[in-house]
Protein backbone atom coordinates (compact mmCIF):
# COMPACT_ATOMS: atom_id res chain seq x y z
CA UNK A 1 0.00 0.00 0.00
CA UNK A 2 1.13 3.54 -0.73
CA UNK A 3 2.15 6.26 1.64
CA UNK A 4 -0.20 7.28 4.41
CA UNK A 5 -1.41 10.73 5.32
CA UNK A 6 1.52 12.60 6.74
CA UNK A 7 1.04 14.80 9.78
CA UNK A 8 1.79 17.70 7.45
CA UNK A 9 -1.04 16.69 5.06
CA UNK A 10 -3.48 16.29 7.98
CA UNK A 11 -2.52 19.71 9.36
CA UNK A 12 -2.95 21.27 5.91
CA UNK A 13 -6.48 19.82 5.62
CA UNK A 14 -7.29 20.93 9.18
CA UNK A 15 -5.96 24.47 8.59
CA UNK A 16 -8.08 24.87 5.44
CA UNK A 17 -11.17 23.55 7.27
CA UNK A 18 -10.66 25.99 10.13
CA UNK A 19 -10.20 28.96 7.79
CA UNK A 20 -13.50 28.09 6.10
CA UNK A 21 -15.25 27.38 9.42
CA UNK A 22 -14.20 30.79 10.75
CA UNK A 23 -16.03 32.46 7.82
CA UNK A 24 -19.18 30.64 8.91
CA UNK A 25 -18.97 31.38 12.64
CA UNK A 26 -18.04 27.78 13.49
CA UNK A 27 -15.37 27.01 16.12
CA UNK A 28 -12.06 25.50 15.02
CA UNK A 29 -11.81 21.72 14.74
CA UNK A 30 -9.03 19.82 16.49
CA UNK A 31 -7.20 16.83 15.01
CA UNK A 32 -7.93 13.63 16.93
CA UNK A 33 -5.41 10.76 16.81
CA UNK A 34 -8.13 8.09 17.07
CA UNK A 35 -10.12 9.63 14.19
CA UNK A 36 -6.93 10.02 12.12
CA UNK A 37 -6.10 6.34 12.67
CA UNK A 38 -9.63 5.27 11.64
CA UNK A 39 -9.66 7.62 8.62
CA UNK A 40 -6.24 6.29 7.58
CA UNK A 41 -7.39 2.67 7.83
CA UNK A 42 -10.42 3.41 5.67
CA UNK A 43 -8.35 5.39 3.12
CA UNK A 44 -6.12 2.32 2.79
CA UNK A 45 -9.18 0.12 2.26
CA UNK A 46 -10.41 2.46 -0.49
CA UNK A 47 -6.97 2.53 -2.13
CA UNK A 48 -6.79 -1.27 -2.13
CA UNK A 49 -10.24 -1.67 -3.73
CA UNK A 50 -9.97 1.51 -5.85
CA UNK A 51 -13.69 2.11 -5.23
CA UNK A 52 -14.82 5.42 -3.72
CA UNK A 53 -17.70 4.65 -1.37
CA UNK A 54 -18.65 5.76 2.12
CA UNK A 55 -17.94 3.43 5.00
CA UNK A 56 -20.89 1.83 6.73
CA UNK A 57 -22.37 3.93 9.54
CA UNK A 58 -21.82 1.02 11.92
CA UNK A 59 -18.07 1.12 11.24
CA UNK A 60 -17.68 4.88 11.78
CA UNK A 61 -19.92 5.27 14.82
CA UNK A 62 -20.98 8.84 15.53
CA UNK A 63 -18.73 10.32 12.84
CA UNK A 64 -19.49 12.11 9.61
CA UNK A 65 -17.29 11.42 6.60
CA UNK A 66 -16.01 13.22 3.51
CA UNK A 67 -14.18 11.36 0.75
CA UNK A 68 -12.03 12.51 -2.15
CA UNK A 69 -10.30 10.75 -5.02
CA UNK A 70 -7.84 12.04 -7.58
CA UNK A 71 -5.66 10.40 -10.21
CA UNK A 72 -2.61 12.13 -8.65
CA UNK A 73 -1.21 12.93 -5.20
CA UNK A 74 -3.66 15.62 -4.12
CA UNK A 75 -2.56 18.39 -1.74
CA UNK A 76 -4.64 18.88 1.42
CA UNK A 77 -5.68 22.44 0.61
CA UNK A 78 -6.93 21.36 -2.82
CA UNK A 79 -9.09 18.61 -1.29
CA UNK A 80 -10.59 21.05 1.22
CA UNK A 81 -11.16 23.68 -1.50
CA UNK A 82 -13.01 21.15 -3.68
CA UNK A 83 -15.30 20.20 -0.81
CA UNK A 84 -15.88 23.82 0.17
CA UNK A 85 -16.68 24.87 -3.40
CA UNK A 86 -20.04 23.10 -3.04
CA UNK A 87 -21.11 26.27 -1.19
CA UNK A 88 -22.12 27.62 -4.61
CA UNK A 89 -24.93 25.01 -4.70
CA UNK A 90 -26.12 25.57 -1.11
CA UNK A 91 -29.24 27.63 -0.51
CA UNK A 92 -28.97 29.33 2.89
CA UNK A 93 -32.60 30.49 2.55
CA UNK A 94 -33.75 26.87 2.27
CA UNK A 95 -31.28 24.96 4.49
CA UNK A 96 -31.01 21.20 4.36
CA UNK A 97 -29.12 18.25 2.98
CA UNK A 98 -28.46 17.58 -0.68
CA UNK A 99 -25.96 15.27 -2.30
CA UNK A 100 -24.39 18.24 -4.11
CA UNK A 101 -23.58 20.13 -0.90
CA UNK A 102 -22.87 17.42 1.69
CA UNK A 103 -19.08 17.87 1.69
CA UNK A 104 -19.44 21.61 2.27
CA UNK A 105 -22.03 21.30 5.05
CA UNK A 106 -19.97 18.61 6.84
CA UNK A 107 -16.93 20.92 6.78
CA UNK A 108 -18.62 23.95 8.33
CA UNK A 109 -21.06 22.07 10.63
CA UNK A 110 -20.88 24.23 13.75
CA UNK A 111 -21.35 21.51 16.39
CA UNK A 112 -18.56 19.23 15.06
CA UNK A 113 -15.53 19.46 17.37
CA UNK A 114 -12.88 17.00 16.15
CA UNK A 115 -11.66 15.59 12.89
CA UNK A 116 -9.40 12.90 11.54
CA UNK A 117 -7.71 12.75 8.14
CA UNK A 118 -6.34 9.80 6.20
CA UNK A 119 -4.76 9.52 2.75
CA UNK A 120 -3.59 6.47 0.83
CA UNK A 121 -2.20 5.85 -2.63
CA UNK A 122 -3.44 3.09 -4.90
CA UNK A 123 -1.09 1.06 -7.08
CA UNK A 124 -1.97 3.28 -10.08
CA UNK A 125 -0.79 6.44 -8.26
CA UNK A 126 -4.30 7.74 -7.53
CA UNK A 127 -5.02 8.90 -3.99
CA UNK A 128 -7.95 8.48 -1.66
CA UNK A 129 -8.61 10.96 1.15
CA UNK A 130 -10.93 10.34 4.08
CA UNK A 131 -12.00 12.99 6.60
CA UNK A 132 -13.98 12.00 9.68
CA UNK A 133 -15.93 14.50 11.77
CA UNK A 134 -17.14 14.14 15.37
CA UNK A 135 -19.85 14.59 16.22
CA UNK A 136 -21.33 14.01 12.79
CA UNK A 137 -22.99 16.86 10.92
CA UNK A 138 -25.67 16.81 8.23
CA UNK A 139 -28.34 15.74 10.72
CA UNK A 140 -31.67 15.68 8.90
CA UNK A 141 -33.88 16.74 11.82
CA UNK A 142 -35.72 20.06 11.55
CA UNK A 143 -33.63 23.04 12.63
CA UNK A 144 -30.23 21.35 12.58
CA UNK A 145 -29.03 22.90 9.30
CA UNK A 146 -30.28 26.35 10.33
CA UNK A 147 -28.27 26.13 13.58
CA UNK A 148 -25.12 24.54 12.15
CA UNK A 149 -24.60 25.77 8.56
CA UNK A 150 -24.37 29.52 8.89
CA UNK A 151 -23.99 31.90 5.96
CA UNK A 152 -20.47 33.29 5.46
CA UNK A 153 -19.71 36.56 7.21
CA UNK A 154 -19.02 39.45 4.87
Amino acid sequence: MGKSASKEFSREVLKAHNEFRKKHGAPALKLCNKLCKEAQQYAETLASTRVLKHSSESSRGQCGENLAWASYDQPGKEVADRWYNEIKNYNFRCPGFSSGTGHFTAMVWKSSKKMGVGKASATDGSTFVVARYFPAGNIMNQGYFEDNVLPPKK
